[in-house]
């Protein structure tokens, strides 16, 4: 799998955070024979649902926005065929988590690192059967070996997942989960988050035809630096009600009223953000529309030549030239049409500006604590 957020595919082997590792959506692994996968769905993933064994063939999953986690144990890789919801949706009822878009490289450099030292469990066990096998015979090497089949086959997969997890919640500041905003701030998220959905699960994103945007990095990106505002805003915003409803005084409430009134003011330019995007999305949307219609006019260009055969076939020839002129006009009208509102999308696209500039790792992040 590719680093960095939106990656449409999952590797077969491994325990990955929904909104931080792989994104919503339907996945087919090709062949899924003996293996198993496990959705953690509720709170913290509370909840698994799983597979086992996987039968032989072709083998499809739904990821939903409300899991926790998934986790896989096949032998070819998951590929995301659709999205979680149909693109142009309404705002979901349950968000996704957000994470920081360098999260997941770094945790994957960490447990990359680490890689290495899970094998050295087996490798032990082999030595000692190597080593007690003149003084205790070929039995103990072979139930040695045995042993140290089945701590390969188990151990380093269970390691670095529990890995991954601790690193994951020591790095808690890095993401955020539907439980960090209220309910004016969740509104605001569930918006952002379905505009950044219909963008990147559109044709002429996926095909790259929005060339001068680069999604994959800028829509990540935006997600999280809006959900760290609104995180903030839910923040102060539940201080002053508590501050209100516990002093009830008319002094702390002329006290409260400029930080209201900065606080709209911060929501106000977070919704013109939020707004932008939306426009993206809807630019996009009409772009995919453009896209489709042309692509039908393609296949009906191919087949005009039978059309143009059977009008010769009936009638004078010059009575077919018209009709296909006709076609010719139409084509070349919406090339002109699809072209149009792809410069409307980028230029939609590229009003879209960071709210911050990324943050840098934390300097630790190279050496991350010892267990």
């Amino acid at each position: 799998m590719t680093r960095g957020a939106w990656s449409n595919s999952i590797p077969g082997i491994g325990t990955f955070f929904v909104g931080i590792d792989v994104a919503p959506g339907r996945y087919r692994c090709d062949d899924g024979k003996g293996g198993w996968w496990v959705r953690f769905t509720g709170p913290g993933g509370g909840d698994p649902v799983g597979s086992w064994p996987l039968p032989a063939g072709p083998v499809e999953i739904e990821i939903t926005a409300t899991d926790f986690a998934f986790e896989t144990h096949v032998g070819a890789y998951w590929r995301r065929i659709a999205p979680a919801h149909p693109a142009g949706a309404t705002p979901r009822a349950e968000l996704r988590p957000v994470a920081d878009p360098a999260l997941r490289a770094e945790l994957d450099t960490i447990v990359a690192r680490r890689r290495p030292l899970v094998w050295l469990a087996p490798l032990t066990v082999l030595g000692l059967g190597l080593i007690g096998s003149p003084l205790l015979g070929s039995l103990w090497l072979l139930g040695l070996a045995m042993l140290a089949v089945l701590i390969a086959l188990g151990t380093p997969s269970v390691s670095l997942d529990l890995r991954r997890a601790r690193e994951l919640q020591r790095r808690r500041d890095r993401y955020l989960t539907p439980e960090d905003f209220d309910g004016p701030a969740r509104e605001l998220l569930g918006r952002a988050q379905a505009a950044v959905d219909a963008v990147r699960d559109s044709e002429v994103n996926r095909e790259g035809l929005l060339d001068s945007v680069d999604n994959a990095v800028t829509l990540p990106r935006q997600e999280w630096e809006i959900a760290q505002v609104l995180a903030k805003q839910s923040r102060l915003r539940g201080e002053q009600e508590e501050i209100s409803g516990s002093a009830g005084l008319p002094e702390v409430e002329a006290a409260l009223l400029p930080l209201r009134e900065k606080l709209d003011a911060s929501v106000a330019a977070l919704t013109r953000r939020v707004e932008a995007l939306e426009r993206y999305a809807e630019r996009t949307c009409s772009a995919d529309e453009a896209l489709r219609a042309h692509r039908y006019l393609e296949t009906i260009a191919e087949r005009a030549h039978e059309y143009d055969e059977l009008l010769a076939d009936t009638v004078r020839d010059d009575l077919a030239l018209p009709a296909i002129e006709r076609l010719t006009e139409q084509s070349d009208e919406l090339v002109r049409t699809l072209r149009a509102r792809l410069a409307e999308a980028a230029e939609a696209g590229g009003a879209v500006l960071p709210l911050a500039p990324a943050p840098s790792p934390p300097p630790d992040a190279e050496s991350p604590p010892a267990d």
